[in-house]
Formats: C-alpha cells, structure tokens, sequence
C-alpha cells in the first residue's frame, strides 16, 4: 500500500533538512582548509571552534570517510579529503551563483559601480552619458577611475574598459564587445586654410603631424584602403617631426582643434567636432588604426545587478557591435568590418588613449 502524501511530508522535510546541513558541513570543510584551522574557519565563519569540529566530525560519519588528519601543529587533507574538497567547492560554487541569480532577480541595481577606463574615454563617452544612467538607475553611482594607459583587466575593479586589436584579446576574464573605432585623420578648418588639403597619404610628409610621444624623430606611419572587392592598398609615409609630443590624446584633440596641425584620433574623440565642423575628416577611404571597445569584467561568477546593468547600458547606448557607431553619428564613410586592424606603428598612441 503506497504511503500518504501526510506520511510522505515528514519524510521530505526531513530529507531537505539532511541536504541543507551536508551543504552546511561542506561550506565548513571548505572553510577550515582555506583557513588552515579549525579556530580561523569558526572566526570566519562566526561560529564557535567546539561547532567547527562538531559538522566535520558529522560529515566524516555521513561519508563513513576520514577528510583531514589531525596533529597538534597542522592538518593534512587524506586521499578521499583532498578529492571531496574539489567536488564540495565546485557544488558551492554553482549553490552561490544559483542563489546570488535569484536574490538578483526584480532587485532594483543599487550602489557602487567601480570602472577602469581610458582617459579620453572616460571624457569623451562614459561621462556625457552618465545623466541618462543615472535617471534609468538613480540608486547606481559610479566610481571611475582614469590612470591612464590601461593594458589589462583589473580585477580589483567591476568593470574594465579595454580597448585593442581584436586578436589582441586574451586573458582569464568576461568581455562583452560595445563597439568598432576607427582612428581617423583630421584637422581644424583654420589649418586646413593655411595648407593644401592632402588627396592622397604621400602629400602629408609636408604637413604638421601631431604624433605620440617619443617620437622625436619622424617615423613611418601606414596607411591602408579597401575600395569595394579591389585589393587593399598600402602606403607608408614618413612625417614631418612633431610639433607636439605627448600621450595625452586630448593635447592632441586641443592641439588639433587649436590649428596646430593633423592628428590621428578615435573616432570617438573627434564625433562632436567633426559634426561642429570644428574638425575637418582627411583622407577618409584610407584606414590609420582600428581598435574594439569592450567592458570586462574579471569573472562571471557573482556579478552584481548593478554592475550588469552598466554593461547592459554600454551595449545599448554603443551598440555592441562591429561596427563605427561615433563615424556613423557623424555621418560619415566607414571602413567594413573586415578591414585591417591596426598599423604597427599606431599601437604606442592607442594604448595610452
């Protein structure tokens, strides 16, 4: 005669019970091993040492296994510890992304963001949007920091802005792409009255060129064109020295729009003032650099709600794809997706954009 469901509950809660203390034992074991004894796992733990030795003890009778040998000056895992301690962390590990995905869900996003960019970036992009962030997320603030060049992912940060060739990206972390800047050439109206307009790559090396710094002494620069199904042509010119060295991209911006001479510059700095008409675009059909935009983050596990919602607000207001969102907006031509990356002799300039 098969048993009542009233006789099968007191079963069920007590089979439920029994799985959340073995999680309860294993969080235990899991936490005297990092903390390599029994008295750092209670303090972390909040409990006392007596409790400690109370759930390893039970969770060696359930397991009718030993998991640790005892001495007086340290613990050794055994054999069968040392592969339940694997097993027991990657079950915690899915336990807490499980309930950090739940306790997330219809959570309104709330405190700090912190977000490692690029300074002109920072300037140019991430700040002029922060108003609409902030009425879609009022609870949210952002903490940005701006040290310059950032090369890798931080992991002491939320979120990373990486800017690189797309073959470039490697690492140990989660990117999400945002979008594709061209670097173009470009230079104020004023200049341009003082000066021929150049037609073709080979008429700048008469031209002032704003360059990075440590280039001193004029150097190579390439310059690539892709019209339609003909093959991409190259062209390499040698500039005139620069009137300005420095890393600072907005130097560069301001010395540009000052008249100064022409600069190589992402497309995101320039989009206003190409569409100011404070900048004039130079050589468009031609491609200087390309670089991808991405936000990284350190790992997927436990990523707070606020934090993906950043993300998300980054994708949709850049578009997540490969493509110019900044050259489209300015109405300009852009280079397909399947252009060449990135000049050689650019990379200095973009790392430190």
């Amino acid at each position: 005669m098969c048993p009542s469901a009233a006789a099968r509950a007191p079963r069920l809660v007590r089979g439920i019970i029994a799985a959340m203390d073995q999680l309860r034992a294993m969080r235990v074991f899991a936490a005297v091993i990092e903390a390599g004894s029994f008295n750092g796992a209670a303090t972390v733990l909040r409990l006392s040492p007596a409790a400690v030795t109370r759930h390893i003890a039970e969770l060696e009778d359930h397991l009718d296994a030993r998991l640790i040998n005892r001495t007086t000056r340290r613990l050794a895992l055994t054999d069968i510890g040392e592969a339940y301690l694997e097993k027991a962390r990657q079950i915690l590990m899915q336990v807490d992304e499980a309930e950090a995905l739940a306790s997330s869900a219809g959570r309104e996003p709330r405190g700090v963001v912190r977000v490692l960019a690029p300074p002109a970036f920072a300037v140019h992009q991430i700040a002029k949007h922060l108003p609409r962030f902030h009425a879609c997320f009022p609870k949210v603030s952002l903490e940005l920091t701006v040290p310059g060049a950032v090369q890798a992912v931080d992991e002491s940060q939320n979120v990373t802005i990486l800017m690189v060739d797309d073959s470039a990206l490697q690492g140990e972390f989660v990117a999400r792409r945002l979008a594709r800047s061209e670097g173009i050439l470009c230079a104020a109206p004023e200049y341009l009255l003082r000066r021929e307009v150049p037609g073709h790559p080979r008429e700048l090396g008469s031209h002032v060129a704003l360059l990075p710094a440590g280039a001193a002494r004029p150097r190579e620069l390439t310059f690539r064109r892709s019209a339609g199904r003909e093959p991409t042509e190259i062209f390499r010119v040698v500039p005139q020295p620069s009137a300005l060295h420095t890393h600072h991209v907005d130097s560069h911006y301001a010395a540009a729009l000052a008249g100064l001479g022409i600069a190589g510059l992402p497309s995101f700095v320039v989009e206003e003032a190409l569409l100011e008409g404070a900048l004039v675009r130079l050589l468009p059909e031609w491609t200087v650099f390309t670089v991808m935009l991405y936000a990284a983050m350190p790992t997927r596990r436990h990523i707070p709600v606020r934090t993906r919602a950043f993300v998300d607000f980054l994708i949709e207001t850049f578009g997540g794809e490969d493509r110019d969102p900044w050259l489209l907006s300015a109405g300009c031509e852009t280079q397909v997706a399947e252009a060449p990356a990135l000049a050689p002799a650019s990379t200095p300039a973009l790392q430190n954009l």
